[in-house]
């Protein structure tokens, strides 16, 4: 039996061009038969670094699943980005390089593919394919001022009793207000939403946040880079308590590797010179062997991190039909560990499955999907910014125990290929956390070798 195609109707409006916003206009593309997205940037017709998205010019992780998502929603994309745009795709253990708690992980191969990019370019190619489906408009510099709800009008005053159902979304291009009318409007505006402002202005509360900031500022630059420069793709020197320093050097497009540098309470410098001489003092020589002796391309620029942000959507009681939050406007990870992208990509498919079942209570099933897909990233990073002594936040036995454990695997994991494996499945969101507690590999951990 043949199932038959689902008929798309409606308007939906993502705001943000973001990856999580092209994600979102991706998926929402399948049952809707116009999709909007907004955004006030002037988005450019190359990839290049924009406004919007200062975290572009320094160095982006797409995990393995995450690569897997976009392979399965854009298919080619891994080879297209590789043959035509200068891309590259390698083994995630086996081409890479890991040093966790001052340890190198031991080189073995895993069979998860990488795909290494800078930010504007996986930006630039997914967008250019979402636009390109049927239905997908494009709006650049148009601003969202606000929604609209039945019942209240512009819902602009937070004392009116609650509105009802969100029909639209008020929004200013070319120095005129207007409204776009739409069945579902889906916040993707990053870091610094204004989503639980917009739910106020509608009468609803605000959700709760959890909070927790690491303290850490980015400092990035590119490379030139030859074949002889490092053996591999890619080095991640991870901060150890006895040196509170690390980074990630990646071979990026056009033959340049993609530095960031971080530190807490010791920042990169932001002169050529003794930026490269600051990362000769990282608990590993990896990422200074690979940009020693290499041309600068591109200055070190600098980057305040702000603090990770957990916005509790799952647990507010009443919540406005019509309206969705995703990606980073729920909850916005320490990027150090390089969970954004592919969070966002799991919780695009998570709002497909979600609209499968109808749009009535779209919200609710969608941000309990959504709380379970981010508990995962959110305790691996909080738990791993918790060892360090200057980071506030309440270091439970659980927590305790657990950086504990990890330190025991990174120290097997230098000479254990198996349990470097198992680690990197976990972080790269294949694996849920507790498979680091198999049998196999808790006894190989436990007994330290």
């Amino acid at each position: 039996m043949v199932t038959p195609p689902v008929q798309r109707s409606g308007h939906a409006i993502v705001v943000g061009a973001s990856m999580a916003g092209l994600l979102a206009a991706r998926v929402l593309a399948e049952t809707f038969a116009q999709v909007t997205v907004v955004d006030r940037d002037a988005l450019p017709d190359e990839p290049i670094a924009r406004r919007g998205v200062p975290q572009g010019r320094h160095a982006h992780g797409l995990l393995a699943r995450g690569r897997e998502i976009l392979e399965e929603l854009f298919p080619g994309l891994t080879e297209e980005l590789v043959s035509r745009h200068g891309a590259v795709a390698a083994d995630i253990q086996r081409d890479a390089a890991w040093i966790n708690d001052g340890h190198p992980m031991r080189r073995d191969f895993a069979d998860m593919l990488c795909l290494v990019a800078t930010r504007p370019l996986l930006e630039w190619y997914v967008r250019d394919r979402v636009t390109a489906l049927p239905g997908v408009t494009l709006r650049p510099n148009t601003e969202a001022l606000g929604l609209v709800a039945a019942g209240n009008g512009s819902g602009t005053s937070p004392t009116r009793r609650r509105a009802g159902r969100v029909n639209g979304l008020r929004v200013l291009a070319s120095g005129e207000e207007t409204v776009l009318a739409a069945d579902l409007v889906v916040d993707a505006t990053g870091r610094s939403n204004r989503g639980p402002t917009w739910l106020a202005e509608l009468g609803y509360e605000a959700p709760t946040e959890e909070k927790i900031d690491p303290g850490l500022v980015y400092v990035s630059a590119t490379f030139e880079r030859k074949p002889d420069d490092y053996d591999g793709i890619a080095a991640v020197v991870g901060a150890t308590l006895a040196n509170p320093r690390g980074g990630v050097v990646l071979a990026v497009e056009n033959d340049q590797w993609m530095v960031t540098l971080y530190g807490m309470g010791d920042e990169a410098p932001t002169d050529a010179q003794s930026y490269v001489e600051w990362a000769a003092r990282l608990p590993r020589p990896d990422i200074h062997q690979a940009i020693a002796e290499a041309p600068v391309v591109e200055a070190p620029r600098r980057m305040r991190i702000g603090p990770s942000t957990w916005r509790r959507y799952d647990k507010l009681r009443r919540f406005p039909e019509g309206f969705l939050v995703i990606g980073d406007a729920i909850c916005a990870l320490n990027p150090a560990y390089g969970q954004g992208m592919t969070t966002a990509a799991v919780e695009a498919l998570a709002l497909r499955d979600c609209l499968a079942r109808g749009r009535r209570g779209l919200a609710k099933r969608f941000f309990a999907r959504a709380a379970k897909i981010v508990a995962i990233p959110w305790s691996v990073a909080v738990t791993a910014d918790l060892r360090f002594p200057h980071v506030q936040g309440r270091r439970t036995r659980a927590v305790r125990f657990l950086n504990w454990y990890i330190a025991r695997v990174h120290r097997v994991a230098a000479r254990d290929g198996a349990v470097g494996k198992a680690f990197l499945r976990v972080a790269n969101l294949i694996d849920p956390p507790q498979r680091l507690f198999a049998p196999a590999i808790a006894a190989k951990v436990l007994r330290g070798h």
